[in-house]
């Protein structure tokens, strides 16, 4: 048994977030901790709320909350969002807790002490109607690369181009309009990350399992250009962790905070430090998972995200934890991912462009998005969302393929043996080819998830799925059934014990379904075979089952195409 650390990119609180940002990060880590307990290993699984920086105060002034208000309600929203898609947090933390005050503030003296911190002057606009510096998001204006009239302060969304914001034109406050604005000079702390650029690029040299996605991106800015930059790790904003040194005053940073990028990574820590404080436990708890004196060097520790996260966790994070000086554990491997796109664009808040978890939840069970989403997860490209895909794949892998399975051989069983486990023959060679089959398909599924290659791994569940559905059409026990009872009820009892088979085999992707089809076994054995013939004689003759209800309901065209138009947004 092995321990396994899993996190998953921080959601930002401002707002509900879209299909193409769940199957970037929480739902792919989701299955890999759910395959990694379900085969015997200790997993510490920990996501939470990013919930500081500017779009956090402007999502909350639209809507007259204070932002601690906002940031708390949101979280309930995304946390119970989160229960709906099953998502199986051991935590599911907040990085405004005071947990990740006091860690981010540890963390920047250490760094201060090790000489990784410096003081810079800069020049940053101020709105003398609002009285407050302006923050990139802050600012609204005129791009200078294109033109657009509403780029923000950091970046154009029109043509993408990374901005400062004193280069927008025609520069106005994004919470008054005010354009009165000037130009002040103020100070802010920079993390010397140049300093730890050939430590971070021996290290990254080192991983040579992660996904080339994954260490291209790093590669990319750790040498391209000028190399890897400092970094500010300061903001002049009201919400967010106050800037201290460990617990002393900073001398110029007061009414300061440290800037979002910077401190929520540390609310990785934070959670799992919330974790043991919510079941009562001591810090040893968490320290254990994080801390090699403590004994986190045995701990396997797996990150999941989309590749615009990487940089942030593959060269900043790292050189804040490494910079510490502190025995703090290092990742392992980083699960990046592309970007899933949908039907021919982006996903799009403000055009009402695509499908977001809320109303994900109220067209379809959640199964359905994750069977889909997981089976089309854009790992070494990027991917596309489109109905006709999604209404195949649904209507042909759970609904043809698996729910056909459990139904034919559960109702079939009822109309001959009634609601128990047919006693009968033995089983002969077509169940020892099943076996054999299965065998075969079964450790290239564990192979491919312990590799974290998901759609390869739900392309070998698929096939397990259609073995059963093979054996079913070719052994035909409702034509034996006719001369030979006893053979037919051998080949029943077997067929039933697949259901609880692939119920355990299918939880990674499917839970609900999964418990379904275990409810109606009568089974509450949720452990990975590791011996099929076992496994499969789980069920034995006299075992009562019942017939479940339909596990997946086709998408008919015209369902299809209602929420094709639903969904298309407004141009």
């Amino acid at each position: 048994m092995a321990r396994i650390l899993i996190t998953s990119a921080l959601p930002y609180i401002n707002g509900i977030k879209h299909l193409g940002n769940l199957v970037g990060s929480q739902l792919p880590a989701d299955a890999y901790a759910r395959f990694m307990r379900q085969t015997g290993h200790e997993v510490m699984f920990i996501c939470a709320t990013d919930e500081h920086g500017t779009p956090a105060e402007l999502a909350a002034a639209k809507t007259g909350e204070a932002v601690a208000d906002y940031c708390a309600r949101m979280h309930g929203v995304q946390a119970e969002l989160a229960r709906g898609f099953r998502l199986s947090f051991d935590h599911y933390g907040r990085s405004s807790s005071a947990r990740n005050h006091t860690l981010t503030q540890h963390l920047a003296g250490k760094l201060a002490d090790n000489g990784l911190i410096e003081e810079v002057s800069e020049k940053q606009v101020y709105s003398l109607a609002d009285g407050r510096f302006l923050p990139d998001r802050y600012i609204e204006g005129t791009c200078p690369n294109c033109g657009y009239d509403r780029a923000r302060g950091d970046q154009c969304e029109n043509c993408t181009k990374q901005l400062d914001p004193t280069e927008l034109l025609n520069p106005r406050s994004a919470i008054s309009g005010s354009t009165d604005l000037e130009v002040r000079e103020t100070k802010h702390l920079y993390l010397k990350q140049s300093a730890m650029r050939d430590r971070l690029g021996e290290w990254i040299d080192r991983q040579t399992d992660w996904p080339i996605l994954t260490t291209s991106i790093a590669k990319k800015w750790l040498y391209d250009g000028d190399g890897l930059r400092d970094r500010g790790i300061t903001r002049d904003l009201d919400w967010g962790v106050p800037v201290k040194r460990g617990d002393k005053d900073w001398p110029g940073m007061e009414g300061k905070v440290f800037y979002v990028w910077f401190d929520a990574p540390i609310e990785y820590i934070g959670a799992t430090a919330e974790w043991a404080d919510a079941h009562g436990l001591g810090d040893d708890a968490w320290q254990r998972w994080w801390r090699t004196d403590m004994g986190a060097d045995d701990v396997r520790y797996v990150q999941f995200m989309g590749k615009d996260n990487v940089p942030f966790h593959t060269l900043s994070f790292p050189a804040t934890i490494m910079g510490s000086g502190e025995p703090w554990k290092l990742v392992d491997y980083v699960k990046s991912f592309n970007y899933l796109n949908y039907d021919g664009g982006q996903f799009s808040t403000s055009q009402g462009r695509g499908i977001f978890m809320d109303q994900a939840l109220d067209i379809l069970p959640s199964d359905y998005w994750r069977w889909w989403l997981l089976s089309h997860a854009p790992e070494n490209s990027d991917s596309e969302f489109t109905w006709d895909n999604f209404q195949a794949s649904v209507n042909k892998d759970l609904a043809d393929v698996l729910g056909n399975f459990v139904s034919r051989v559960t109702k079939f069983c009822r109309s001959k043996f009634g609601e128990v486990v047919p006693d009968g023959g033995e089983y002969d060679e077509a169940e020892a080819g099943v076996i054999a089959q299965i065998t075969t398909r079964l450790k290239a599924y564990e192979d491919c998830m312990t590799a974290i290659e998901l759609r390869k791994a739900t392309t070998e569940l698929r096939a397990i799925w259609v073995i059963g559905n093979e054996y079913l059409q070719a052994a035909q026990p409702w034509a034996i059934y006719k001369t030979d009872p006893a053979k037919a009820a051998a080949i029943v009892r077997f067929a039933l014990n697949l259901i609880p088979l692939y119920a355990v085999l299918s939880q990674p992707f499917i839970p609900d379904a999964a418990d379904t089809m275990l409810a109606a076994m009568n089974s509450d054995n949720r452990n990975w075979p590791t011996d099929l013939k076992v496994a499969l004689s789980a069920l034995p003759a006299g075992h009562e089952f019942s017939v479940p209800e339909v596990l997946f309901t086709k998408i008919s065209d015209e369902t299809r195409a209602e929420m094709e138009a639903r969904f298309a947004g407004q141009n």
